[in-house]
């Protein structure tokens, strides 16, 4: 556990600040095997979480889900066969939030206890 899956979500406004140079190496650390990805310049939190069957995945994306809810912020969710692709970023700053690092690390802590992790 890190401090960062016990932290909540701020609201996030179109002038929010983005996670600077500074602070993306000690964010990053704490969500081990998540990747940065740069799409149309926007960076994004990314990680594939496999499972052995298609009713796991989904119920892991519901898990995911549920917590986003309750927190107002949402991720992009792939979900096939056997795998799902959890991809986080605030659209309204468009780029990465400290909000976003903090539901890695709690899309992490579902993943722990989720049912047919491969």
């Amino acid at each position: 556990m890190n401090a960062l899956n016990q932290a909540h979500c701020e609201a996030c406004r179109a002038d929010a600040p983005k996670v600077s140079d500074d602070e993306l190496p000690g964010l990053i650390a704490q969500i081990p095997d998540w990747n940065i990805e740069v799409r149309d310049g926007i960076m994004q939190l990314e990680k594939v979480f496999l499972f052995k069957n298609f009713k796991h995945a989904l119920a892991f994306t519901n898990a995911v889900g549920e917590i986003s809810e309750a927190e107002g912020h949402h991720p992009g969710l792939l979900t096939e066969w056997g795998k799902v692709t959890v991809t986080w970023w605030s659209h309204s700053i468009k780029g990465l939030h400290r909000n976003d690092f903090i539901m890695a690390a709690r899309t992490d802590e579902v993943a722990q206890t989720a049912e047919g992790r491969k």
